[in-house]
């Protein structure tokens, strides 16, 4: 009964996210109020029906009702609670019922929060949004109903991906779906300005906080993704270029250029027509990755669809969404004309240099990310695109993007001295020359990156620094005076500060950790050690442990150093007899600068064991840099000037046009 409840909640959405798409554009080109009213209400009354149809899927999971094909196939009854939980959306089904609740819950909130917005704005905004929702809400219903009945009903499940059972499933899909779905608004708002004719400084304000909402939730989503396939695959490393890794860095990278050039519209009127076309594309980027994920198209452990019905539905929306954005954009955009000019060295060259560096790098992404696939699709080789082409074609684009970072914000408006700011940045040249030296010392001048990448994030970090201890007057004005700009400084310039400072610190990890890796593959047996980066790893023993729907054999590692013991650390195999399927717990020992990581192998006929061993410096810095980039999102987004909306007085003057 309650699986039909939550069918039925899922057709009642779609119908109502019908009227949503239809009624208040329809209002809102007539000019007329009652219907562009229904939008609001029509957004809460479509996220109330989603998330009861998802309520009714997790109660299906929770309960194990083997009666739904979706339960049969990826739940067991002998699963842990947590695990039957974010087994909801450890599939395609549900997953994609999860893009619809936070589709939808993204429509409620501006519905509930926009109130400031004009009523014709936000009818577009909100009818662009439910004729998303008609797609993707028709692509459940029609090909990934996750509320079909089996018969007989079995006695129990199928159970889930044992890779799937583990944590970091309960935090990486609803962050990543967060920032994905997240650029929804983004893209309707910018589809609702092309409609309206209208971009101008409000619509920036009321663009940005949904924005770098959306973008705070990726990051973090990303984060945890790597960090996830860091200690759960057993590899020793946190990124691998891999299609769907891809899939989302690419509305990361569109998104990151979308939220500065937010800012120019908003601060100078200018870029108008750009930052449109990147709303538009950091969207299609979103909807890219989801084709690519369902499609079947590729194998990935992130891929869940292999049905091709699904991915010709797919493909279908993708044309309509993209196809129909960017032709209304060659049509309307010329329109839309721009009223803030800029000199070469200025604030706004800055950005659009950066916007340019990041296109470019989103660019690069997603040739290597495609053209394999499109090499297979028309019956050419294979070929695998890796870390050599990202490291000949990204990394370049990334090394004046850092350098601009670090100057850009110590530029004026509209014209800027540059000798002055060069001035001001004479401490992070100081800093810069004194790494590398140190760098170049330390590796006996056999090694570059290492130098070069150290460099550049203590030129982006103090340069940071610098900007932000200019703005507070800092050794420049008495103590009272720097507190008093202290306490005045905008959440924004805070959270800008914190944001590039972390980016600074995930260099450094990634310049580390991607250069000075060691590893050790033996085979031990018990009592046996392993010497690595001046640690010794000595093999205790093996002790079987029994789980509630696995059995584990775990292994006693200690980690000393000159003989003295600072760590035990127990890595262990998992065999899941339901599926077949043996997988692997990575041991993690971490200071904060490295981590000492252990990997349990297979068992060899002469009582030993194989052990895969890596030191990894300063890993933990990619993870920990990306953490405060998010910390730096949110203060950001806790301005005051960032709150989502506009002044009172905008939404009366926009009613006075209407009735006019």
């Amino acid at each position: 009964m309650i699986a039909e409840l939550g069918h039925f909640a899922l057709i009642l959405a779609l119908l109502i996210a019908i009227v949503q798409a239809i009624l208040p554009m329809a209002g809102a080109q007539l000019g007329r109020r009652p219907l562009m009213d229904v939008a609001p209400m029509a957004a809460l009354l479509q996220f109330g029906a989603v998330a009861i149809a998802f309520g009714a899927l997790v109660h299906a999971y929770v309960t194990s009702d083997f009666s739904l094909k979706n339960v049969v196939e990826n739940s067991h009854s002998l699963k842990p609670l947590i695990y039957k939980v974010t087994g909801v959306w450890g599939n395609h089904e549900g997953s994609m019922l999860l893009w619809a609740l936070i589709l939808t819950l993204y429509g409620a909130a501006v519905a509930a929060f926009g109130r400031n917005l004009p009523p014709a704005l936000k009818a577009r905004v909100l009818s662009v949004h439910g004729m998303i929702g008609v797609g993707f809400l028709a692509f459940i219903l029609f090909t990934s109903n996750p509320f079909l009945r089996v018969l007989p009903v079995p006695p129990d499940g199928q159970g889930l991906n044992p890779i799937l059972q583990d944590p970091g499933l309960a935090f990486h899909p609803p962050f990543l779906y967060l920032g994905y779905v997240g650029f929804s608004m983004a893209f309707s708002f910018a589809v609702a300005a092309l409609i309206e004719g209208r971009v101008d400084a409000a619509w920036a304000r009321w663009v940005r906080p949904w924005t770098l909402l959306a973008w705070c939730a990726l990051t973090l989503g990303i984060c945890l993704g790597s960090w996830w396939a860091y200690y759960e695959l057993g590899w020793g490393g946190w990124w691998a270029w891999d299609p769907v890794e891809n899939a989302s860095f690419m509305p990361w990278l569109s998104g990151t250029a979308l939220l500065h050039s937010a800012i120019v519209v908003e601060k100078r009127d200018t870029l108008k027509g750009w930052t449109l076309f990147l709303a538009i594309v950091t969207f299609s980027l979103s909807l890219l990755g989801t084709f690519l994920v369902r499609s079947g198209v590729l194998s990935s452990v992130h891929a869940f669809a292999v049905d091709p019905a699904r991915g010709a539905f797919i493909l279908a929306l993708l044309v309509i969404a993209i196809g129909g954005s960017l032709t209304l954009f060659a049509v309307r955009a010329p329109a839309l004309r721009a009223t803030g000019s800029f000199a070469p060295i200025s604030r706004e060259s800055a950005l659009v240099l950066n916007n340019l560096l990041l296109a470019t790098a989103a660019l690069t992404v997603f040739l290597g990310t495609l053209y394999p696939l499109f090499l297979d699709v028309i019956g050419g080789d294979k070929v695998s695109v890796g870390s050599p082409y990202y490291n000949a074609t990204f990394v370049p684009l990334m090394v004046p993007l850092i350098v601009t970072m670090a100057a850009g914000p110590l530029l004026t408006w509209k014209r800027a001295d540059l000798a002055g700011v060069l001035a001001r940045l004479r401490l992070a040249f100081g800093a810069t020359v004194a790494v590398a030296i140190a760098m170049v010392a330390l590796t006996k001048g056999h090694e570059a990156v290492a130098p070069f990448g150290m460099a550049l994030a203590a030129w982006l970090l103090v340069g940071t620094l610098a900007e932000f201890a200019e703005r507070i007057r800092l050794f420049r004005a008495p103590w009272s005076v720097v507190m008093n700009r202290l306490v005045h400084v905008p959440r924004a310039a805070i959270g800008m500060t914190v944001a590039h400072a972390g980016l600074a610190v995930t260099i450094a990890g990634i310049t580390i950790a991607s250069g000075w890796q060691q590893e050790a593959i033996q085979t031990v047996k018990p009592g046996g050690s392993i010497a690595l980066a001046g640690d010794t790893y000595r093999f205790e023993r093996v002790d079987p442990v029994p789980g509630p729907n696995y059995s584990a054999e775990e292994a006693t590692v200690t980690i000393s150093h000159d003989g003295q013991v600072f760590a035990t650390v127990h890595p262990s195999r998992k065999t899941y007899p339901l599926q077949r399927m043996t997988t692997t717990d990575v041991a993690i020992h971490t200071d904060g600068l490295s981590d000492k990581y252990v990997v349990l192998g297979d068992p060899q006929p002469d009582g030993g064991w194989i052990f895969r061993l890596y030191y990894n410096p300063l890993v933990p810095w990619v993870w920990f840099g990306a953490v405060i980039m998010v910390v730096g999102g949110g203060l950001s987004l806790s301005d005051r000037r960032l709150r989502i909306g506009a002044p009172v007085r905008r939404v009366r003057r926009a009613e006075a046009e209407l009735v006019a």
